[in-house]
């Protein structure tokens, strides 16, 4: 004896089947969903990097600039960036490759 379900049952079955899989597949690929914010949070730490390593540039660029400004002079400094600027050497440098 098996017993049959009735059309409306089984459209029941369907639809809450089918509803369940639709926010399932959002829950993993929508735009809120796992993949993307595995996404986000690769973009980010990708950018945080970037970030770090601009902000040691800046560091970097700020110290050079208090070194060669008028309150504090680093002369080695000033020297070597006017030999680099201008391309030229001391006659008792020498330059290795």
């Amino acid at each position: 004896m098996t017993q049959r379900l009735s059309i409306g049952t089984t459209v029941f079955i369907v639809l809450t089947a089918a509803l369940g899989l639709y926010f399932a597949f959002a829950a993993v690929q929508g735009p809120s969903g796992l993949l993307r914010r595995i996404q986000i949070e690769a973009e980010m730490a990708e950018l945080e990097a970037q970030r770090d390593a601009l902000r040691a540039e800046v560091s970097q660029m700020q110290n050079l600039t208090r070194r060669l400004s008028n309150e504090y002079l680093d002369l080695d400094l000033l020297d070597e960036r006017a030999r680099d600027v201008l391309g030229v050497i001391r006659a008792d440098e020498v330059i290795l490759r």
